[in-house]
C-alpha cells in the first residue's frame, strides 16, 4: 500500500492547487474557504486527538492529486460545515456562491445517516449516495475524498465500528470510485479496507510481498533497461513505471483460488507514450522480443471501458522467464486511469466547459444513467440496493452496438436486456436479435464483446409477458412491467365505463344525471377516489361493482345479481399442457382437484385415457406412483378452467347473493354453486371458470374481507 501524503497548513495545500491551478484569484478562493471552515470549526477535535481542521485540509489535499477543479477542492474544506458548525445554506451561498454551496449541500445530505438496524442502515445509505450522484458527479468524489481520510485514520475508532465503516467502503465506496475511474483512490480504500476486515490476510499478504521484494525489484528493474533499450533503439519517446500490485487485488486473486506464485502482474511495467499509434508501435516492438502469452492481450485503447480507462494490456515471458504484466498507454490515458474524471476539471474552470464535460460524462459514464433509472423506478429499498448492488456495482458485460457505442449489463443479460437499454421503444418494438452477425433466440446469454443488432417492426404489439421470465436486469424488467400496467390501465378504464353505462341504462338513469358535479364529488369522497377515471378504474379491475359505484348515488335495499353463466361447453385444449418428452398425446385435467395453471401439477398415464394431470397435492395420488410422467402448463395459454371452492360462513344468513356479486366482478364464468347449512354455519359451493391461481387468488383475497367468512378452500374429491 502507497505512503498516503498528509499535510498540516493550508499553505502546503495552496502550493499543491498552484501546480494545476495557475489562476491566483482561483488560489484565493480556496484560501477563503479554508479560512471559513477554520473559523467555523474552531475549539473542535477529532478522536484522533488533533484539530477538526486537518481532516476538510486533507480531503482537500486527496482532491488535488486527482487534479479536482477550484469548486471542488473549496467544496472538500467546508463540507462538514453545514453538518457540524453554526452556518445556514443561506449565509454560505452568499459568501461562496450557488455552486460550491450545492456541493456542500449534495456531500451534507449523503453524511445524514442515524439508522438503528445495520441492513436500514446500509439499504437508506446506498439510496443517498446514489442520489447525491445523479445531482452532481463533484460530490460523490468529494465524499470518496473524504472517506479516503477517514480511512487513514480509523485507527483511532473502537475495533466494532472499524469494521463497520471497512465493510461500508469495500462495499459501496471502492466500487463507486472503479466506476469513476479513480484508481488512486479505489485502491486505497480496498487495501484500507481489508487491513481492518481481515487484518490476519492483510499483512500476511504484505509481508510475503516483503519478503520477495528485492528480487521482484530486480528482476523489475533489470526488464525496465532492457525494454528501454529496445523502444529508444527505435526512437520512441517514452516514460517506464515499475508498478506495484495493490493488496487487496492480490488478495482477489489468491481468494479466487489462485497461488501467490501464479499472480502473474506481481512483476509489472507501465510504458507511457506520446500518442495512440506509438502505443501500438511499442506492442509490437515488445511482442518481436518477448514472447506474449495467448489470451492474455487487451485492447481497451480501441474499446475503452465505460469509466473511459484506455490501455493495452499484455503479458509477456521477460528476464529469466518471468511473467510480465506490461501496461501501454499514452500520458493523458494515465492521467483519466490514475485520476478519473474529476481530473477534467481542472482544465475546465469556465462554467460553459464544465456543462459540456458533464454531457460528455453522462455520454460515457452509463453507471450514472442506470442508478439514475434505477432511482426513479418505483421500487422498495431492498429492491433497490439489490439492483443496485447486482447490476451496477457488480462484474458487469460490455457489449456494443453495430455502431460500436458500449452498452453495459448485468451478467447474463440477454437481447431483450440490451435493446431495452438501447431505448424503451426498441424493447417495445423488438422481434429478434443477431449476435456478431448469427440470429440468437431471445433467452441467449450474453458475452463481452458481443456485437447485437436489434430487429425492430413499429406495428409490433409490445412485449410479451414471458420476457418477464427471460430478462435479468430490474431496468428492463420495470418497463416491460410498466408497458403492461399501462395496457392493462387502458383496459379497466374502457372494462369500467361500459359496466357503468350497463348498470346505469338498466336502472333508466340518464348518463348525465348520474355524472353530475354533485354526484361525482359525493363518490369520489365517499370512496377516496381522485377522479371520474378513477371511478371507471375501480369498477374494470374489480374492487368495485358498477352497483356498488350507483348505490352511492342511489340506494337500493338489494340488488338482482347479474351471473355470468358458463359456456355451455368448455373444451379444454390439450396444448395447454406439455408432456415432457411426448409429442401428440391425449390430456385431460383430472376432476378430483381440478388443476389450474400456476399449479404444480403432474402427469398420469391412464388406461386408454391419455395422460392425466393432477395438481401435486391432490391425495388421490398415493394410488398412482406406478405411471407417473412430468408435464407441465404451456406459458401461452389463456382459456378458463373449472375449479371449485367451498366457503366457510359463521352464520346461517343468506350470504349467497353477497358472495356472487364479489365473484361476479372478477371475470369469471359460474357454472353452478349451491348452499350447504349446517347447525350455526353455511358453507357454500361455487363452481366456476378462472383463468389460473393467481386469478383465483385474486377472488379469494377479496371474499376474505366479508367479516362472515371464516375460510376458503378448493375442493378435492
Amino acid at each position: 500500500m502507497s505512503k498516503s501524503l498528509k499535510i498540516e497548513t493550508i499553505d502546503e495545500l495552496l502550493e499543491k492547487a498552484s501546480v494545476y491551478i495557475p489562476e491566483e484569484e482561483n488560489i484565493k478562493l480556496i484560501k477563503e474557504a479554508y479560512d471559513f471552515a477554520d473559523l467555523k470549526h474552531k475549539g473542535q477535535f477529532r478522536k484522533s486527538g488533533e484539530g477538526y481542521i486537518i481532516h476538510p485540509l486533507n480531503v482537500a489535499l486527496i482532491l488535488t492529486t486527482i487534479y479536482s477543479d477550484t469548486q471542488t477542492i473549496m467544496a472538500g474544506l467546508l463540507h462538514d460545515v453545514l453538518e457540524d458548525c453554526d452556518c445556514t445554506r443561506e449565509e454560505m451561498e452568499e459568501k461562496f456562491g450557488r455552486e460550491v454551496t450545492n456541493l456542500v449541500y449534495g456531500v451534507t445530505k449523503l453524511g445524514r445517516i442515524n439508522f438503528s438496524t445495520e441492513n436500514e442502515y446500509l439499504i437508506e445509505y446506498y439510496k443517498k449516495i446514489i442520489v447525491g450522484m445523479s445531482e452532481d458527479v463533484r460530490v460523490i468524489i468529494v465524499k470518496l475524498a473524504d472517506r479516503l481520510h477517514n480511512m487513514r485514520t480509523l485507527w483511532a475508532l473502537p475495533e466494532e465500528k472499524q469494521k463497520k465503516i471497512a465493510k461500508e467502503t469495500e462495499e459501496i465506496l471502492a466500487p463507486i470510485a472503479h466506476h469513476l475511474g479513480i484508481h488512486k483512490i479505489k485502491s486505497e480504500l480496498e487495501d484500507l479496507s481489508l487491513r481492518y476486515l481481515k487484518p490476519d490476510v492483510f499483512y500476511d499478504i504484505a509481508e510475503r510481498l516483503n519478503k520477495t521484494k528485492i528480487e521482484r525489484d530486480n528482476n523489475v528493474q533489470e526488464m525496465l533497461q532492457n525494454v528501454t533499450e529496445l523502444l529508444t533503439e527505435h526512437n520512441i519517446p517514452h516514460e517506464i513505471k515499475g508498478r506495484a500490485k495493490s493488496i487487496y487485488s492480490i488478495y482477489n486473486k489468491l481468494d479466487k483460488g489462485k497461488k501467490f506464485s501464479d499472480i502473474f502482474d506481481l512483476l509489472a511495467l507501465r510504458i507511457l507514450v506520446d500518442t495512440e499509434q506509438e502505443c501500438y508501435l511499442v506492442l509490437g516492438i515488445i511482442h518481436s522480443k518477448f514472447k506474449p502469452i495467448p489470451k492474455r492481450f487487451k485492447d481497451y485503447v480501441a474499446m475503452p471501458k465505460p469509466n473511459m480507462y484506455q490501455s493495452l494490456h499484455t503479458t509477456v515471458f521477460g528476464i529469466d522467464g518471468c511473467l510480465f504484466e506490461i501496461q501501454i498507454r499514452t500520458y493523458h490515458m494515465d492521467e483519466i486511469a490514475e485520476n478519473g474524471i474529476a481530473s477534467h476539471w481542472a482544465y475546465k474552470e469556465n462554467r460553459d466547459a464544465v456543462a459540456n464535460l458533464q454531457n460528455t460524462t453522462e455520454q460515457k459514464l452509463q453507471f450514472f444513467k442506470s442508478i439514475i433509472e434505477l432511482n426513479e423506478d418505483k421500487m422498495s429499498s431492498e429492491e433497490f440496493v439489490n439492483s443496485v448492488k447486482n447490476e451496477v456495482l457488480n462484474n458487469n458485460i460490455y457489449c456494443f452496438t453495430p455502431k460500436g457505442d458500449i452498452i453495459e449489463l448485468p451478467k447474463d443479460a440477454t437481447p431483450i436486456d440490451f435493446a431495452y437499454k438501447v431505448h424503451t421503444r426498441v424493447g417495445e418494438t423488438m422481434i429478434g436479435a443477431l449476435v456478431n452477425n448469427a440470429i440468437v433466440p431471445l433467452d441467449y446469454k450474453l458475452k463481452n464483446n458481443d456485437i447485437v443488432k436489434i430487429n425492430t417492426n413499429k406495428n409490433s404489439k409490445g412485449p410479451s409477458k414471458e420476457w418477464l421470465n427471460i430478462v435479468k436486469s430490474t431496468q428492463a424488467r420495470n418497463k416491460i412491467k410498466a408497458f403492461f400496467t399501462k395496457s392493462e390501465k387502458e383496459v379497466y378504464l374502457e372494462r369500467g365505463k361500459e359496466a357503468l353505462e350497463k348498470e346505469l341504462r338498466r336502472r333508466k338513469i340518464a348518463f348525465s344525471d348520474f355524472f353530475n358535479n354533485t354526484n361525482t364529488s359525493k363518490i369520489k369522497e365517499e370512496l377516496h377516489l381522485d377522479n371520474n377515471d378513477d371511478i371507471y378504474l375501480q369498477i374494470g379491475n374489480g374492487k368495485y361493482s358498477a352497483s356498488t359505484i350507483v348505490n352511492v348515488i342511489y340506494k337500493r335495499e338489494e340488488d338482482k345479481i347479474i351471473i355470468k353463466k358458463a359456456p355451455p361447453k368448455v373444451t379444454f385444449n390439450e396444448a395447454d399442457i406439455v408432456v415432457d418428452g411426448i409429442d401428440k398425446v391425449k390430456v385431460n385435467l383430472a376432476n378430483c382437484c381440478n388443476p389450474l395453471p400456476g399449479d404444480e401439477i403432474i402427469g398420469y398415464i391412464s388406461k386408454g385415457n391419455g395422460i392425466s394431470v393432477h395438481r401435486r397435492t391432490c391425495h388421490n395420488l398415493e394410488y398412482l406412483d406406478n405411471r407417473i410422467v412430468p408435464v407441465h402448463w404451456n406459458s401461452l395459454t389463456n382459456d378458463k378452467y373449472l375449479t371449485i371452492i367451498l366457503i366457510h360462513t359463521s352464520t346461517r344468513d343468506y350470504k349467497l347473493l353477497d358472495i356472487l356479486q364479489k365473484v361476479n366482478v372478477f371475470d369469471v364464468n359460474i357454472e353452478s354453486f349451491r348452499t350447504i347449512p349446517r347447525v350455526e354455519t353455511t358453507i357454500y359451493e361455487v363452481n366456476m371458470y378462472v383463468k389460473s391461481l393467481e386469478h383465483l387468488s385474486n377472488i379469494i383475497k377479496e371474499l376474505d374481507k366479508l367479516e362472515y367468512v371464516t375460510k376458503i378452500e378448493r375442493a378435492i374429491r
